[in-house]
């Protein structure tokens, strides 16, 4: 019987590397938290996570050639999404210290529970192949 290790670890490997990337943009927004008309960017995840699994890239901008240049709205099939803010900046700034801290906590709490499903994963298959 043949194994396929994308059926066994499911979607926590593409959500792991989505929460990888979500933790970039999210770190960005911090970083430019007293940047003048800085916008607040975001992953739509679950929208982003369907894309990935489902191989969906109907109406997005994709290379052809793996020289291209990827624009910096999106990343890896997946668009980046603008934040509304709760309350506007005199400066043009989205960015709403609270609110990414709580998305980036958010994010890291399930990038952690992500890895350790895979890593209950592996500890199976190593199980299994052992014999213990």
């Amino acid at each position: 019987m043949p194994f396929s290790f994308d059926s066994y670890l499911s979607v926590h490997e593409p959500a792991l590397h989505l929460r990888a990337k979500r933790a970039q943009v999210l770190a960005s927004n911090l970083a430019n938290v007293d940047t003048p008309n800085y916008k607040a960017r975001d992953i739509d995840f679950q929208a982003a996570l369907k894309t990935v699994r489902g191989g969906q890239t109907a109406g997005m901008l994709r290379g052809t050639h793996a020289n291209h240049i990827q624009p910096q709205s999106f990343i890896s099939g997946y668009e980046l999404q603008y934040r509304n803010p709760y309350q506007a900046s005199l400066d043009g700034n989205t960015v709403e210290h609270q609110v990414e801290m709580a998305a980036y906590s958010d994010n890291a709490m399930r990038y952690l529970a992500n890895l350790r499903f895979l890593s209950g994963k592996f500890n199976t298959l190593r199980t299994a192949i052992k014999g213990q």
